[in-house]
């Protein structure tokens, strides 16, 4: 009997797990915290009188919501004695996610938890406010207010150049060619002047404990790589979209990953984001 109602219970969750993930993911911004998430609300689901639940996918997108603003404010704790800047997990994809790209999840870390669903749920999700209000259990006048809060904080945020497909591909490659080759020209003919560099080592790796900003610096750290890279070498893994944005996964000298995204406006280089963080990547095996 206990066989059989896993199995219904799977028969109706398994489709959405996709779905459900994505939302998590959002939410939190880590990866492994978004599967927990998704096999707690698992573990309710089959705890739940499914007979009564008329939409399931609503049902269970309000669950793992719930469950992910409570994780929310663990994860605020957590970031307050993080080590060095933070970045979200790299999710590594063949096609472009345009609805949440790294600079808009990193501009959804500077509002409150409530904002942050309020505003995926509506704006990326494209929930209406009925539905919004039922799954965070606040009036939809109050939905409407924190989507609005939350739109002014986050539109800098918003890709304001998209880049062609196959282009952003051709410079995340280009990207990894010359600065491990150390062609300091070819680089620097892609960075914008006011160019940045965001690395995320978490304390577990060696990575700049601030963000490294304008051409200069940036060019002058790319020299010093360059001469580790002539010893040591790096190894290209696999190019794609990280997080929306193109970029590269190599294997470094010391064994372990480390995912490079590449923000680019009016075909320009404008920030760099590197994770190198091992607790971070070890989806990405």
């Amino acid at each position: 009997m206990a066989g059989n109602a896993h199995e219904d219970a799977a028969a109706g969750f398994d489709p959405l797990r996709p779905k459900l993930i994505r939302v998590a993911y959002r939410m939190l911004g880590s990866v492994a915290d978004a599967e927990d998430m998704v096999q707690e609300a698992f573990i309710r689901w089959m705890g739940a009188d499914r007979s009564a639940v008329r939409e399931p996918e609503a049902f269970l997108r309000r669950t793992v919501t719930r469950l992910c603003l409570d994780q929310l404010k663990s994860a605020r704790l957590k970031r307050e004695t993080y080590v060095g800047p933070w970045l979200p997990d790299p999710v590594v994809e063949e096609e472009p996610e345009e609805d949440v790209t790294l600079p808009l999840m990193l501009a959804l870390e500077r509002l409150s938890p409530l904002e942050r669903a309020a505003f995926l749920l509506h704006d990326v999700f494209g929930l209406g406010f009925e539905e919004v209000a039922a799954t965070i259990d606040r009036d939809p006048a109050a939905c409407r207010q924190l989507a609005a809060r939350a739109r002014t904080h986050v539109r800098d945020g918003r890709p304001r150049f998209q880049v062609e497909q196959s282009r952003g591909l051709e410079l995340a490659q280009a990207f990894f060619t010359a600065s491990r080759s150390g062609d300091l020209k070819a680089l620097g003919a892609m960075l914008a002047s006011d160019v940045s560099i965001h690395a995320d080592g978490g304390g577990k790796r060696s990575a700049a404990m601030h963000p490294i900003l304008g051409f200069d610096a940036v060019i002058k750290v790319h020299e010093q790589l360059a001469a580790l890279f002539r010893k040591h070498g790096s190894d290209l893994v696999r190019a794609g979209f990280i997080n929306g944005l193109p970029g590269f996964v190599t294997r470094e000298a010391d064994g372990e990953l480390q995912s490079t995204a590449l923000e680019i406006e009016d075909g320009k280089v404008v920030a760099i984001y590197i994770v190198r963080n091992p607790d971070k990547l070890g989806h990405l095996h």
